[in-house]
């Protein structure tokens, strides 16, 4: 085959249907060719962070490395912070960008550059593609690598003169790697599990990411334990309505270890542990607490603190197992799982009347506002949030049992949340996507509007609109800083008197509402839920301090 056939015979074999870009002049061999390719759609965004944040939410819909085309140095650039995001997050990605003709590489010919070193800081892997005859092994060990655990983008440079040439080269066919088998030393896991007296299990990314969530409620029930989500998790990894499910923990490591405190013994599944945001003095983990740690990534194992044990296997294997190994062995079980049935509820009913009680009119208050977001998503949704300090609030309120049902980023996100909710929904269109947005990520992510527009993608866009960076000003007001003292914040403000998304999204060519109040908004979320093309949500809510200026 000639390079450019190669390159869409390897992405055809590796389930490729769908190129998320925004091409230029170096990328053109690849999207001529695209033009008879019928079995491969183009999906066109007009900025790459948005781009890339689209195939983030798609590889994560449908399971698959999800293909990326930038435009040499300047586009690939604009797609680094999606590039982090996924890398974080691992989801696989494989990523190319057209370098410029070699035959004047040399001379540093216009919007050339270092596209493999721009990129290796924010990605897995970074090929320079320089034969014609390599082209067709390194696509298959990126597509190889973007899957293997720990899962991430793998980037690729290629000359746009490369793809151009009139040789034939050899095409490796795809290689079959069987997953990982269950973890070893099961039987201490299990007594160690058994033995404790109040056991605790932290529910990572990973469970939710390789199907593990059932085999993982097992493990808890047959041992009664305390089930803690990731700080900021990207997933659903347990259900949050269980009786068992005590909530999200906070991303400090004076947070993590006071919630931690109680138990004797934690058993953390599937996540970087642990990830925290705000510097606090002291360890996540509490002195003399027994540690076991079960990782698809011996990498993790005792990474940033001691552990009793440290597991490496598939998580639905090895958990299975384990659950099969402790079932019946804890007498203290039962009563366990009914005293966390009380405590959910009660928790739950303090939450939901706090919430019901902030009730009223726009401005409205950010608990109340996500309270009737929950009362307006369908049971089969999927909640994209990027919302910062309302999508902490958020986090409180949602009873998401069915896999799936959220898509987060603990990257940082940065506009990352509309591009990903545009993406899944294209992934996975017989579920609705709402996603909750803060106001300033929707800013960084508002040209993806266009994409949505265009292919008339059917995504809710709920944007909680306070017109100022709130989290900034909480952190500094915790911090007792002079921005405290003066009551002045420098740059925390977006905009006098205030943002109306309506105009973003009519300039685009997507429906909008501005909510007038709660009940309103509920109805907005359920009838956009079921629209056939994007909608936009704007509500206003109150600002730092309890207060919002009126547009």
């Amino acid at each position: 085959m000639r390079p450019v056939d190669a390159l869409l015979h390897i992405m055809r074999d590796e389930k490729v249907d769908t190129v998320f870009g925004n091409p230029g002049t170096s990328e053109l061999p690849f999207t001529d060719a695209l033009a008879t390719a019928s079995d491969i759609d183009f999906v066109l965004g007009v900025h790459e962070g948005p781009v890339v944040a689209m195939a983030d939410g798609y590889a994560r819909a449908t399971g698959r490395p999800a293909f990326v085309s930038l435009h040499i140095a300047a586009g690939l650039a604009n797609g680094l912070i999606g590039l982090l995001n996924a890398s974080r997050s691992r989801t696989p990605l494989v990523v190319t960008a057209g370098q410029q003709h070699r035959g004047h590489l040399i001379s540093d010919p216009l919007l050339s550059g270092d596209l493999v070193g721009i990129a290796r800081p924010a990605v897995k892997h970074a090929f320079d593609v320089q034969h014609a005859h390599d082209l067709p092994v390194l696509l298959r060990r990126a597509f190889a690598l973007a899957r293997r655990p720990p899962a991430g983008p793998v980037f690729l440079s290629i000359p746009m003169d490369l793809l151009d040439e009139d040789t034939d080269i050899p095409v490796p066919t795809r290689s079959t790697v069987a997953p990982l088998g269950a973890a070893t030393e099961l039987d201490a896991a299990a007594a160690l599990l058994a033995g404790a007296d109040r056991p605790a299990i932290v529910a990572g990314d990973g469970v939710g990411r390789d199907g593990a969530m059932a085999e993982l409620v097992a493990v808890a029930e047959a041992s009664g334990a305390t089930v803690y989500h990731q700080p900021m998790h990207d997933r659903v990894d347990f259900p949050m309505t269980h009786p068992l499910y005590a909530g999200m923990l906070a991303p400090t490591n004076e947070a993590i270890r006071t919630a931690l405190a109680g138990h004797d013994l934690v058993f953390i599944v599937g996540t970087h542990a642990f990830m925290a945001h705000h510097y606090t003095p002291g360890p996540a983990i509490p002195d003399g607490t027994t540690v076991i740690q079960l990782d698809t990534d011996p990498a993790e194992l005792g990474r940033n603190f001691p552990v009793a044990l440290g597991l490496h296997g598939g998580l639905a294997v090895t958990l299975g197992e384990l659950g099969r190994r402790l079932a019946g062995r804890v007498p203290a079980a039962a009563g366990r799982l009914a005293a966390g049935a009380r405590a959910s509820a009660g928790r739950r009913a303090e939450i939901d009347a706090v919430a019901r009680a902030g009730y009223g009119s726009a401005p409205l208050d950010p608990l109340a506002a996500v309270h009737a977001v929950t009362a307006g998503l369908p049971e089969d949704a999927v909640v994209v949030e990027e919302a910062i300090t309302s999508g902490v609030q958020l986090r409180r309120l949602l009873a998401l049992d069915r896999p799936g049902s959220l898509v987060h980023t603990v990257g940082g996100g940065l506009g990352w949340g509309l591009g990903a909710a545009i993406g899944h929904q294209l992934g996975q269109p017989d579920r609705p996507v709402v996603a909750v947005l803060g106001d300033g990520c929707t800013m960084f992510g508002l040209q993806g509007l266009w994409t949505a527009a265009r292919h008339r993608v059917p995504a809710t866009f709920v944007v909680m609109n306070n017109g100022e960076y709130r989290t900034l000003k909480d952190t500094l007001d915790g911090r007792q800083s002079r921005s405290t003292r003066s009551g002045h914040y420098v740059g925390l403000d977006l905009a006098a008197p205030g943002l109306d998304f309506t105009k973003a999204a009519e300039f685009f060519g997507v429906e909008s509402v501005r909510v007038r109040d709660t009940d309103q908004l509920a109805d907005a979320v359920a009838k956009a839920a079921v629209a056939t093309g994007p909608t936009l949500i704007d509500v206003p809510i109150t600002g730092h301090g309890g207060e919002r200026r009126k547009p």
